[in-house]
């Protein structure tokens, strides 16, 4: 595909993204506005797993984070719910680049065995500092108003919010991933050896990409709590980084849109599986899954893209 009608598909995509309030309900509304915040967590676990090879069972932590740093700064210190989102992303970004330090000496499972024990261990250091978090009992927090009195309520103004920071981020990733530090990167991933051959510094690198992972999860942690108006710690189990793992292989490692294949498989297929069979929704999920590893083992992204190559050599 062109750039240029890569950039024209883009902007269509941007397009009906946008005339969606207009025919969908609030509920619905709701759910594509998770769907564009999974899609960030996605995109930042990916630039982590697909791009620099780093497996990680603990990205639930850092959603956290960055759930609490702007529910903390809205409930307790009256802060505009906008400041939350840069918060968020400075904390993470420094909480994913230091525990990014001591996880260079581990790869693999044993990377993912660290990862998964911050994944198990955060939803209990959450209840531990019950005077900023609430315990068990989570925060309750109000969703704000549109701005400058545009007629527009609480889900619809969250819905473009949130559409236009997955956007910027998306737009940011592209800029990065397509550059010098995109292809160091990919480097590490491909051949760590070689890659320090040729004098990439790889532990820079490597915590680097750890941070910036960490940090676009934290900004969609954030934009899940001012979204739903509610956190507690048993809402980021490890199921949540689990989830988010299923997400980034189902849309497709090592690429940027399958973070929205991805986010729309994680939000969507469950509730199909439940309406399927309210007994066992989650052996119809499991299904799902095979079916989707089996037909697509490239993901959907892996898909679309053969799809349309055959599609260009026909024409």
């Amino acid at each position: 595909m062109s750039p240029r009608a890569r950039a024209l598909l883009i902007l269509a995509a941007i397009a009906f993204a946008c005339a969606l309030p207009l025919f969908l309900s609030n509920f619905r509304l709701f759910q594509f506005t998770q769907v564009y915040i999974y899609a960030i967590a996605l995109l930042g676990l990916n630039m982590l797993t697909g791009y620099n090879g780093q497996f990680s069972l603990g990205h639930g932590a850092f959603y956290a984070i960055g759930a609490y740093v702007a529910a903390i700064m809205m409930d307790q210190w009256g802060i505009d719910y906008g400041w939350t989102l840069p918060a968020a992303a400075m904390v993470c970004f420094a909480a994913g680049f230091l525990f990014g330090l001591p996880a260079l000496r581990l790869e693999g499972l044993y990377l993912a065995l660290a990862t998964f024990s911050l994944a198990l261990a955060a939803p209990q250091v959450l209840k531990y500092f019950e005077h900023w978090t609430g315990g068990s009992m989570g925060l309750v927090l109000t969703k704000p108003d549109a701005p400058f009195g545009l007629p527009l309520n609480p889900d619809q103004w969250l819905y473009f919010l949130t559409l236009a920071v997955l956007v910027l981020l998306f737009w940011l990733a592209m800029n990065l991933l397509s550059g010098r530090i995109g292809r160091a990167l990919v480097s590490i991933r491909d051949n760590h050896m070689a890659a320090q051959a040729m004098g990439i510094n790889t532990a820079l690198y490597k915590t680097l990409a750890f941070g910036v992972s960490s940090a676009y999860t934290g900004v969609a942690g954030a934009l899940s709590a001012i979204a739903i108006a509610y956190v507690s710690p048993d809402s980021f189990s490890f199921i949540l980084s689990i989830t988010l793992l299923i997400g980034v292989v189902i849309g497709g490692l090592a690429s940027i849109p399958g973070a929205i294949y991805g986010a729309l498989f994680i939000q969507f297929v469950p509730n199909w599986a439940q309406d399927i069979s309210k007994a066992a929704p989650g052996a119809i999920f499991g299904v799902f899954l095979i079916l989707f590893m089996f037909f697509m083992p490239n993901g959907i992204a892996g898909a679309v893209r053969l799809v349309a190559g055959r599609f260009s050599r026909r024409r």
